[in-house]
C-alpha cells in the first residue's frame, strides 16, 4: 500500500497559538514567485507595523479537492510540502484551516468577523489581486477591505507578478508548462527546480536486472508531468546533500506495467534508501516515455539516458 503524500506532518493546529499578527491569505499551490510577492508584502507590513507576527493562513483540502473528486491530480505542491516551503519564507506560523463542505458555505462576512478578527485578531491583511472567499467565492478584495474597514484592519492587495512578456505568474501556467515538458518555464515561476516529494517504496525490482537499480516514489496527489525521462537531483528531506540522477515518470510500457509512479536512479549511489522520503528535482526532460522491444533495447537507452544527463546536468547552473 503506498503512503500517502498529502499527510500534514508539520502543519500548525486549525487555532494558531500566534495572535494580533499580519494574516497573509492564500491558497498557495507551487509556492510560486507570485506567492512570494504576497508572502514579501506580509513580512513587511509586520515589520512596518513593531514586529508583530506574520501568519500565513492556508486551507486543505484544496476546494477542488472537495468539489471535483474524480479530476485527475493536479497539486504542484501537496499540503505538507507547501508548509515546509512557506515557512522557508521567514514567516511565524502555517495554519491550515480544514476545508469541508460546511466551511465552504460560510458567508464572507462571517469569515471576516469570525475567523480574521475574532479568532486571529488581525492587525492587518495582505491578499493577492485573484483572492477569493466565502459561499459561493463572493468575497473579493474589495469586499474583503470594506469588511475590515469598520475595525480598523487594512489590507494589502498584492497585484500580479509577470514576467518579461508580461504573463502573470501563475500556478496554471507551471501546470501546463510541466505537462507539455517545459521546465524552464516551470522553474522561472517558482523560482526553483519542481520537483516531486515522497516515501520510497520497495517495487518489483526490474531495474536491478537491467544494471540500474531504481527508487519508486506514488505520485499521489502531484500533477502528472509529461511522461518521460528526466534529468535530476535527489536530497534526502531535512538533507542539504544532493545526488544527480535520472527519473522515468510514466507507466513504465515495456514491463507491462500500468500504474502511474516515479523511479529514479543516482548516479554512483548505493545505499538503501526504503522508507525515507526523498525529493527529486525536475531539470531537464530528455525524452518521452516509449514501449522498447525487449530488456536489451530498455537497458540501451537507459544507459543512453544516463549519459544524456550526466552531460546536461555538467553544464546547468541552478
Amino acid at each position: 500500500m503506498s503512503k500517502p503524500l498529502n499527510d500534514i506532518q508539520d502543519s500548525s493546529p486549525a487555532i494558531s497559538p500566534v495572535r494580533g499578527g499580519v494574516l497573509a491569505l492564500g491558497n498557495f499551490d507551487g509556492v510560486h514567485r507570485g506567492h512570494h510577492a504576497v508572502i514579501k508584502a506580509a513580512l513587511d507590513q509586520a515589520r512596518r507595523l513593531g514586529g508583530v507576527p506574520t501568519v500565513v493562513l492556508t486551507l486543505e483540502p484544496h476546494s477542488r479537492s472537495v468539489f471535483e473528486p474524480n479530476r485527475p491530480p493536479f497539486r504542484l505542491t501537496p499540503a505538507n510540502v507547501k508548509i515546509r516551503l512557506l515557512r522557508k519564507l521567514g514567516v511565524d506560523d502555517v495554519v491550515v484551516m480544514d476545508f469541508t463542505p460546511e466551511f465552504s458555505r460560510m458567508k464572507a462576512a462571517d469569515f471576516i468577523n469570525d475567523i480574521l478578527v475574532k479568532q486571529y485578531a488581525a492587525k492587518h491583511v495582505v491578499a493577492g489581486f485573484d483572492f477569493v472567499f466565502g459561499h459561493q467565492r463572493v468575497g473579493n478584495m474589495q469586499r474583503l477591505r470594506n469588511g475590515m474597514a469598520p475595525h480598523g484592519i487594512e489590507v494589502t492587495e498584492v497585484m500580479p507578478c509577470r514576467d518579461s512578456q508580461g504573463e502573470v505568474m501563475s500556478s496554471s501556467r507551471v501546470r501546463l508548462a510541466l505537462q507539455q515538458g517545459d521546465l524552464s518555464t516551470a522553474r522561472h515561476i517558482l523560482g526553483r527546480p519542481w520537483s516531486i516529494s515522497g516515501i520510497v517504496e520497495k517495487g518489483r525490482q526490474r531495474g536491478r536486472t537491467v544494471g540500474f537499480p531504481t527508487a519508486n516514489v506514488d505520485l499521489g496527489e502531484y500533477i502528472r508531468p509529461k511522461f518521460g525521462v528526466y534529468a535530476v537531483y535527489a536530497r534526502r528531506v531535512g538533507s542539504s546533500k544532493v545526488f544527480p540522477g535520472i527519473a522515468n515518470i510514466g507507466v513504465r510500457p515495456t514491463v507491462g506495467e500500468d500504474t502511474e509512479l516515479m523511479e529514479f536512479y543516482l548516479f554512483d549511489f548505493y545505499s538503501n534508501i526504503y522508507d525515507q522520503e526523498w525529493e527529486v528535482e525536475l531539470i531537464d526532460f530528455l525524452r518521452p516515455e516509449r514501449t522498447f522491444p525487449d530488456l536489451q533495447a530498455l537497458q540501451a537507452q537507459i544507459m543512453s539516458d544516463t549519459e544524456a544527463a550526466k552531460a546536461t546536468l555538467s553544464c546547468l547552473h541552478i
